[in-house]
């Protein structure tokens, strides 16, 4: 089985189903959990946009024109609270328009600790199980990814919102109260919630004060002691026994692996 690797794919199932995709396949990847796999790169690696044959990629699976061109790749998707696109600076105004200006969620997730985030509304619960995210809880639904950009710096005063990806492997979060620590922080963040709230209407901003805490269960035999990250570049071949998956990694008895940062790689699986 060979193709272009893309990041994996997940089904909210108890545990996670994860699909490997390789071009136009789709494996399962949970029925090889226990078993020996190999990745193997076979050296040609393709534009996920352009699809012209690269040397190295950037931004996980882009080459360097479309990296500087597309507003996709711009650093305002890492950092919304910086879009630029009223300023009339938008790379892309139309995909802006389509990406941008819809419904997102500002959550609150445990992977490796809480931590505070933002997504697209039509990426829950994609989003949390990409984390690797054990517990999520959805708290506010807004407008735009501008105004969850805000919302998210004024939360992460308190709360951090990034993963530590090497804990969040290593073994399983302790259980937070989700719901206690939305309500603090919508208490400590009133100020600001409200500010945004005045900037932009009362309607670009809904408390999700009803929602429930998402539980996620991972496909994991063991968890590694120690964390010693894999690379395709340096190591064309990567074998291992299937240990586990967890968030976009493989996690394999020799090694871990970001599946996600190899997108646009052409990988045969062989076993």
């Amino acid at each position: 089985m060979q193709g272009q690797l893309e990041k994996m794919t997940t089904e909210l199932a108890d545990p996670v189903r994860y699909h490997l995709v390789l071009g136009e396949q789709k494996i399962l990847l949970n029925d090889y959990i226990g078993k020996a796999i190999r990745l193997q790169h076979t050296g040609k690696i393709t534009c996920v946009h352009c699809q012209r044959q690269i040397k190295k990629t950037y931004n996980q699976g882009y080459c360097y024109p479309c990296f500087i061109s597309l507003a996709q790749c711009d650093s305002c998707i890492m950092k919304p609270e910086n879009c630029h696109y009223h300023e009339g600076t938008c790379r892309e105004p139309d995909w802006g328009d389509a990406f941008c200006f819809q419904p997102h969620i500002v959550y609150l997730a445990n992977s490796s600790g809480i931590k505070v985030g933002i997504t697209r509304q039509t990426q829950v619960p994609t989003r949390w199980m990409d984390q690797g995210a054990v517990q999520a809880l959805p708290i506010f639904k807004v407008a735009s990814r501008y105004i969850s950009g805000l919302l998210e710096i004024a939360i992460a005063k308190h709360v951090s919102d990034k993963t530590n990806w090497q804990q969040m492997l290593k073994s399983q979060a302790t259980p937070i109260d989700l719901l206690a620590q939305r309500d603090n922080l919508v208490a400590l963040c009133a100020a600001e919630i409200d500010a945004i709230s005045q900037r932009f209407g009362e309607t670009a901003i809904e408390l999700l004060d009803t929602a429930n805490i998402v539980t996620i269960n991972y496909p994991i035999e063991q968890y590694p002691v120690k964390i010693k990250s894999l690379c395709l570049i340096k190591t064309p071949e990567i074998a291992g026994v299937l240990q586990g998956i967890k968030g976009q990694y493989l996690l394999l008895d020799t090694g871990v692996i970001n599946i996600r940062k190899y997108t646009g790689y052409e990988v045969a699986l062989l076993d």
